[in-house]
């Protein structure tokens, strides 16, 4: 069975999905081809933790940046900063994200964020969510993630408490009525 790449696509969590690190997640897919899948996960923030303590952690003056929360980006290496941004900036290592947003995981991103010559639409995560070559390929073909498409509105409008529920809907997917358990015909 051919699962197309998803790329610029949201990933949900199914109710039950069976791992209590990805229970009611919303990865943002960034990268996903034949190689394998890179993802940042924007449905949960680090506890205690904000912009300003990363930017003060790379001596980085805190200037007009507000104080914004941090995302859980993903179990993979938890130290590694991810800024998932709009369009309208990009530096050498920015990534675009199939025309709707763009990915950069280097410091001049925080530094133009501090200085105000950032990009206009941002948030900030540690780690990610990686799977190696078919193995998200195979994952889709079981009970445990939902796709559906990542918009400027689900990333940087809805509130993170509210994300997994927004994106189901928006898909015409009423998260309520969801199980957790799926069935065989």
């Amino acid at each position: 069975m051919d699962v197309p790449f998803l790329t610029g696509q949201l990933l949900l969590a199914m109710p039950g999905i069976g791992d209590p690190r990805f229970e009611h997640a919303v990865i943002a897919v960034c990268m996903h081809d034949e190689r394998g899948a890179l993802g940042i996960g924007i449905g949960r923030l680090a506890p205690r933790l904000g912009l300003h303590t990363l930017l003060e952690q790379f001596e980085i003056p805190v200037g007009n940046a507000p104080d914004a929360p941090v995302h859980l980006g993903g179990p993979v290496e938890p130290q590694r900063g991810f800024v998932l941004h709009s369009l309208d900036w990009g530096g050498q290592d920015t990534m675009e994200v199939d025309g709707r947003f763009a990915l950069t995981n280097t410091v001049d991103v925080l530094r133009a964020i501090a200085e105000g010559r950032g990009p206009s639409r941002w948030l900030v995560a540690l780690g990610y969510a990686g799977w190696g070559e078919g193995q998200l390929d195979e994952e889709m073909t079981r009970h445990g993630w939902f796709t559906t498409q990542a918009t400027e509105a689900l990333l940087f409008d809805t509130p993170v408490e509210q994300r997994w529920a927004d994106a189901f809907k928006s898909a015409g997917v009423d998260p309520r009525l969801l199980s957790a358990s799926a069935g065989q015909a």
